[in-house]
């Protein structure tokens, strides 16, 4: 109830004040884990579904619609989007962060446009590292097992007299491939390295300013079936080699005017590329983002921003992605208010927000909110609210042409089956309908519950094209193409419940159950010919889980979680119980030692599969690995 969150309202405030379906993955809960990665931290927030493509591919998404990449789930790091406006979604083998530098990860199941804008739709994770003053000293870490060595990591930071707070730090790690169906080579193995830096300042009584950058390398093998010739027509399944490189640089600028007003100024410049022998990408992003945050009489907190964000992407065509136009600029201005009002003080409060947004896609856009906190006593507080969130098209729905299998047509003539964006696509739409409840029911538990009513219009569908003959790319051939267009509305509804249980001094209990159900329909006239029941079915009906933490003697702590998810029967996805233990030793106050085990129950089994992936996907394995972690 009192954990400190920015991610609600864009500004500081307890748990039990926020009016939305928050989620805090804790240092601790990190620490606890014994994940190597942010997908793996993610699995334990109820009403997120992660599920493991490949080494190095995750679907995550929040309320369904899952996929490699989920276009209704805004990811930010220290408030820099990794949401791609190429192809709608986040590459989550890029987003590697050091584990031990994250200081906690916010996630929002729910809308949260009307404070972080469009593609916040059905949540917002917003992962929050540590201050270069909380990281003095060094830190060594080497792990090896039988996924892979690593990560190995280093990490150093300091104090100096005119820079203030700083750290560097690097990280590295190689992971094998995992096998794919039939037992073959998934040829996925992953590598990546990566370095970065923050400095933390205080320029003044009143002023701070922090800076911080990275750069990454890694590649990661994948499979995929893919067009290969039309002359003579031939498909091929490619053992693909995806090089992806970049850095960022962000700086943001805070001013306490006063105990009751605060400023801040962020901008920050991200290039990244990605690619390999059947499509390349560049992009590079300029974002500047103004707030002002202040309180107006004794009952009116306010929060107002603005921003510009452009973006400048090159392509590179192939016989399998190619985008018209090769290379494209597009802008992003927004504006966005939210007013606080406590009808009853620290006893009920209404939040009124809105964003306005202006994209190059769509043109203008407002995504509206109203929320409400009802907090009858210290242990116990309520919320509804009502929100609108958009999705605006990317260039993968506007300006992409993939090329899926090419064989020989009518008249021995070269048949070749394409999917074209739609210049002229339209947002996705959602209205949203929650509640919820939080409470510390004693000083050993408490319970978080919320309910959820979603509903879409204007949703993405293919629809059919005529077939004509088409001579680029030669030879002539016989196109057999299909065009996005917005053909289907639906309706989600579910239940997301989650509890903490301290059984002992020694000894907690966390478990959670979510339930989701989606009914999707195509619009009057829409010819859709994709599956709706795989949509509907890309994320499970119900999920479970159980963590438990023990502390035993001489600083050994016991951590262990179960991870129920249901079957996935429109793409062919059984159900399965994920079992994680470790085992951590702190010898002494510089030294520790992890031992983990991963996917015990279960050998070698499918997490995610069907029309939403541009890769074949592998098995998930059995996995232990030790970790050893110095600081000094």
């Amino acid at each position: 109830m009192n954990i400190e969150i920015t991610s609600v309202s864009k500004k500081e405030q307890r748990t039990s004040e926020a009016p939305a379906a928050i989620f805090v993955i804790t240092r601790e809960d990190i620490r606890r884990s014994g994940a190597l990665n942010i997908p793996d931290l993610l699995r334990m927030v109820p009403g997120v579904d992660v599920a493991q493509i490949d080494t190095g591919k995750w679907a995550i998404s929040a309320r369904g619609f899952n996929g490699q990449y989920s276009d209704k789930l805004l990811v930010l790091v220290d408030g820099r989007t990794v949401y791609t406006p190429v192809f709608a979604g986040v590459f989550w083998d890029s987003q590697n962060i050091l584990l031990d530098t994250i200081e906690r990860v916010e996630v929002i199941r729910g809308p949260g446009a009307a404070v972080w804008g469009a593609n916040a739709v059905n949540g917002v994770i917003n992962i929050i590292t540590r201050t270069a003053n909380d990281t003095p000293g060094g830190y060594l870490v080497a792990g090896a097992g039988s996924s892979g060595t690593g990560p190995e990591a280093f990490r150093y930071g300091g104090n100096a007299r005119n820079l203030g707070a700083w750290r560097v730090s690097a990280e590295g790690f190689h992971y094998n491939a995992l096998p794919a169906l039939g037992g073959l080579d998934g040829h996925d193995d992953w590598r990546l390295i990566r370095g970065g830096f923050r400095t933390d300042s205080k320029l003044s009584a009143k002023d701070s300013l922090t800076t911080e950058g990275e750069a990454y390398q890694g590649n990661a093998g994948e499979t995929a079936d893919t067009p290969v010739s039309l002359e003579p027509p031939a498909n091929a399944v490619l053992a693909l080699r995806d090089r992806y490189s970049g850095w960022n640089l962000l700086t943001r600028w805070n001013r306490v005017i006063s105990p009751r007003s605060q400023t801040s100024l962020q901008v920050y410049f991200d290039r990244t590329s990605r690619g390999d022998t059947t499509y390349s990408i560049g992009l590079n992003t300029f974002d500047i983002d103004f707030q002002h945050h202040f309180a107006w009489n004794a009952r009116q907190d306010i929060v107002w921003g603005l921003g510009y964000r452009v973006s400048a992407d090159g392509t590179d065509p192939t016989l399998r992605i190619s985008f018209t136009p090769q290379n494209r600029g597009t802008q992003l201005f927004n504006f966005f208010a939210q007013d606080e009002i406590a009808i009853r003080p620290n006893g009920l409060k209404l939040s009124l927000g809105a964003r306005v947004e202006d994209n190059d896609y769509t043109g203008f856009g407002l995504q509206p909110s109203a929320r409400l906190v009802w907090m009858p006593n210290s242990r116990s507080m309520f919320w509804s609210a009502v929100s609108g969130a958009d999705r605006t098209p990317a260039r993968s729905d506007t300006n992409i042409r993939v090329n899926y299998t090419a064989f020989p047509g009518p008249g021995d003539i070269p048949a070749l089956v394409s999917l074209f964006g739609n210049p002229s696509k339209k947002n996705e739409h959602l209205t949203a309908f929650e509640a919820g409840y939080r409470g510390t029911w004693s000083s050993r538990f408490s319970l978080a519950l919320t309910v959820f009513y979603n509903r879409y219009r204007d949703l993405t569908s293919v629809e059919p094209g005529t077939p004509r003959l088409e001579a680029n790319p030669a030879p002539l051939h016989l196109l057999i193409p299909s065009t996005f267009g917005n053909g289907l509305y639906g309706e989600t509804h579910g239940i997301e419940v989650f509890a903490n249980w301290k059984v002992t001094r020694f000894w907690t209990l966390s478990p959670g159950y979510s339930f989701l159900s989606a009914h999707l329909h195509p619009f009057p006239g829409s010819l859709d010919f994709t599956d709706p029941a795989a949509t509907e079915g890309s994320s499970p009906d119900h999920q479970a889980q159980l963590r438990s933490s023990v502390s035993l003697p001489r600083n050994v702590q016991w951590n262990t979680a179960a991870y129920f998810v249901d079957r996935l029967p429109a793409i062919a996805v059984p159900s399965y119980t994920r079992l994680d233990t470790s085992l951590i030793w702190d010898a002494g106050e510089h030294f520790s030692l992890s031992v983990v085990g991963q996917n015990l129950l279960r050998n070698l089994h499918p997490e995610f599969s069907g029309p939403d992936t541009t890769v074949l996907p592998g098995l998930m394995r059995r996995d232990a690995y030790a970790k050893i972690v110095w600081s000094f």
